[in-house]
């Protein structure tokens, strides 16, 4: 069969690119109500918005799972064959199987909502928040779907649309809604902020159905075309069976994650309370942290989730070709851009923790937590395009291993040090430093014992430098203070920082004019 060109496919870096740019937009508009929700509901109002999510992310997990990303993967090969139509019958099985599930476990929630709250999470005033959020199964299990769709076609815009308009709607709505709630009680403020939550997602959903119905009627006649051929493809291989076995080696993986995320916070809770530390006081440490002190660490993650995002239709569409070369060739690319944007997110959130939780949040009190796990971020980005490549490459139940070990290590150093007075909330912060470093080692050995790659000494030696260099000039600034406001000088010495720090990579060679010139609006003033 001949293959059709799809005129809305994108390369792999511009595909990338694409939802870089979403994913910086969305984090620079996502820290609006993390610095405003704060001011609002406190601390403790934060913590009993966070402490729900866990239990949310565990059924979703189960909902969906392994499946965008198969419906990707699927649909990429798929169109490398040129057959484009088949991608119609694993959408509408996909769609039906998730629909499904998503009405299963929304009854769960509802029906055990009293007993949940109650028994399994920490404290029992997120029941109102936990009822809020149920509606956010189904609507989140509907778009992960049509992400996986127009990602397997590698046209990754409606995904960064969606997510755009997802954030800028949970922006007000959170926001309003919890102020509005506030003088009902603070349990009722949280609940707010998680409509907002809910509010955002249907409008992302809304985003995706209309690019959807859009994308279907411009291949309608491409689809009418090869009718015959895909009815045939499609009775000689049972489409629920190759989803079903594509997706739940994955879905174990990613339950790991959520399993491990909702115990993270069950059972720091209750070390913290085992450590003399009253229910109150631990929420608002967990709340610091997840709500806090986490989202800043994975701002640079806006680059790594988008190289992910890409890298699985790429890769598993050079994989169906036998090209290991690209494969290689890809990775590398993956690597590179993520160790080198993290980088000086790293220095920054290091050196200066206080005045950034001070000017953000106005609570200096937290900055030592920012500081402590602020090192390890650099594992965080590099373990995103390691964890892809994987299940791109048919190898889910290793990623799933790894992280199953990961997450039992942790918990494990969360009861041993959480409980311990003389740690605390830092107690809980070690153990999750241990964990991202070990799984990412763990995924980079088996990367290398798969296909062969590792990255370049010399790079990470080369950023290494750049770093100390980039820290030095960073401290000299902010140590001048030219200015009498903080958060002005915070700005000239990360500005100042950032320039040096460009300027050693293109000196170092680590970056040329010919990744610049990948780079959508800004590339042509490097051609």
């Amino acid at each position: 069969m001949a293959k059709q060109k799809n005129p809305t496919k994108q390369t792999f870096i511009k595909g990338a690119m694409i939802l870089l740019a979403a994913g910086i937009i969305n984090r620079l508009l996502g820290f609006v109500p993390r610095i405003a929700l704060p001011r609002i509901i406190g601390a403790e109002g934060v913590g009993l918005y966070q402490l729900s999510y866990p239990f949310l992310t565990v059924l979703l997990t189960l909902i969906t799972g392994g499946i965008p990303l198969a419906v990707a993967k699927w649909i990429a090969e798929a169109e490398s064959q040129g057959d484009t139509t088949r991608v119609k019958y694993i959408f509408r099985t996909a769609m039906g199987l998730v629909a499904l599930l998503g009405l299963i476990m929304t009854g769960v929630m509802l029906l055990g909502a009293k007993w949940i709250t109650t028994h399994i999470l920490p404290d029992a005033r997120v029941y109102q928040t936990f009822l809020v959020m149920t509606p956010m199964l189904i609507i989140i299990g509907l778009s992960s779907v049509y992400r996986g769709y127009f990602q397997g076609k590698q046209n990754m815009i409606p995904t960064a649309v969606s997510q755009i308009v997802e954030t800028v709607l949970r922006i007000i709505a959170s926001l309003s809604f919890s102020f509005m709630f506030l003088p009902y009680g603070l349990e009722w403020a949280a609940a707010g902020a998680m409509l907002g939550a809910v509010v955002g997602e249907i409008g992302g959903l809304a985003v995706l159905l209309w690019k959807y119905y859009r994308d279907k009627a411009r291949t309608k006649q491409e689809e009418a075309s090869q009718a015959d051929h895909a009815k045939m493809q499609a009775k000689r291989e049972p489409v629920l069976r190759r989803l079903l076995g594509l997706s739940i080696p994955v879905t174990g993986s990613r339950l790991v994650g959520s399993f491990s995320y909702l115990l993270e916070s069950i059972l720091t809770a209750r070390s913290l309370a085992a450590a003399g530390i009253a229910t109150g006081i631990a929420t608002a440490q967990y709340g610091a942290l997840q709500g806090m002190i986490v989202p800043l660490l994975l701002l640079p993650t806006a680059l790594t989730y988008s190289l992910a995002v890409s890298l699985v239709p790429s890769l598993s569409e050079a994989a169906a070709r036998g090209d290991h070369s690209l494969i290689h060739k890809r990775l590398h690319q993956s690597m590179r851009l993520a160790l080198v944007s993290g980088a000086p997110f790293v220095v920054i959130m290091t050196l200066f923790a206080e005045p950034i939780c001070r000017i953000l949040y106005n609570h200096a009190d937290i900055a030592p937590m920012l500081q402590l796990i602020a090192p390890v971020g650099i594992f965080i980005y590099l373990q995103a395009p390691l964890q892809a490549a994987l299940q791109a490459l048919n190898k889910p139940g290793t990623a799933l291993i790894n992280t199953l070990i990961g997450a039992i290590v942790k918990l494990f150093l969360i009861v041993q040090l959480a409980s311990d007075p003389d740690y605390g909330i830092y107690g809980a912060l070690i153990a999750i430093n241990v964990n991202i470093v070990l799984v990412t080692v763990l995924h980079a050995i088996s990367v290398l014992r798969f296909i062969g790659f590792h990255m370049k000494l010399l790079d990470f030696a080369k950023v290494g430098a750049a770093m100390i260099i980039m820290g030095a000039a960073a401290r000299f600034t902010m140590n001048q203070q030219p200015l009498t406001m903080e958060w002005i000088n915070l700005l000239l010495a990360c500005a100042a920082s950032a320039i040096v720090y460009l300027m050693l990579m293109v000196v170092m060679k680590i970056i040329d004019r010919h990744d610049m010139v990948r780079i959508p609006l800004f590339g042509n003033w490097f051609k």
